[in-house]
């Protein structure tokens, strides 16, 4: 395995949870329609699993819902990776620390860096959550950013293909 890989993260029974999903969707179609070579997009649940996941992947972006403080549907952005420093709780909690999940994307992170598992670039694609509730759709300010934070993973994207030769 090589090449960028895409995860969509989160629960899709269970509110704002569900955007990673369907973000990870929406970029499924434009790399599909873009033509991108060797991307691989998931959606996933469990954050732990990313260590078995990103492994020969480069870059990885991750798409997650977060719980920040900023405004509903606000995207941000944050960039690590193997070769970077440990990211300081502050940026973290740019991106809601803990995300969603009990053992959350900060975690997993952290605990692929010490195992040496950490890809080499890792993009961190956050949009700021309203509700969790089971069974609820996404919210409103969260379903209007989808096409937003879609928008930055495809730019990582085309970073990437733009340095590959064609």
């Amino acid at each position: 395995m090589t090449g960028p890989l895409v995860v969509g993260l989160g629960r899709a029974d269970r509110g704002d949870d569900a955007v990673g999903g369907a973000v990870a969707r929406a970029v499924a179609r434009r790399v599909e329609a873009a033509g991108l070579p060797g991307v691989l997009v998931v959606e996933h649940e469990d954050p732990t699993a990313l260590l078995d996941l990103w492994v020969g992947r480069d870059p990885v972006v991750v798409v997650d819902a977060v719980c920040s403080g900023t405004p509903p549907g606000t995207v941000r952005r944050l960039e690590t990776g193997a070769r970077a420093s440990r990211l300081q709780e502050g940026a973290w909690s740019a991106t809601g620390r803990g995300g969603t999940h009990a053992f959350g994307l900060a975690a997993a992170v952290e605990l692929a860096r010490a195992l040496h598992r950490l890809p080499a670039r890792l993009v961190v694609v956050g949009i700021e959550a309203v509700g969790f509730e089971y069974g609820a759709p996404l919210s409103g300010p969260v379903a209007a950013a989808v096409p937003a934070a879609a928008e930055e993973v495809v730019s990582v994207l085309e970073e990437v293909s733009a340095d590959v030769p064609r």
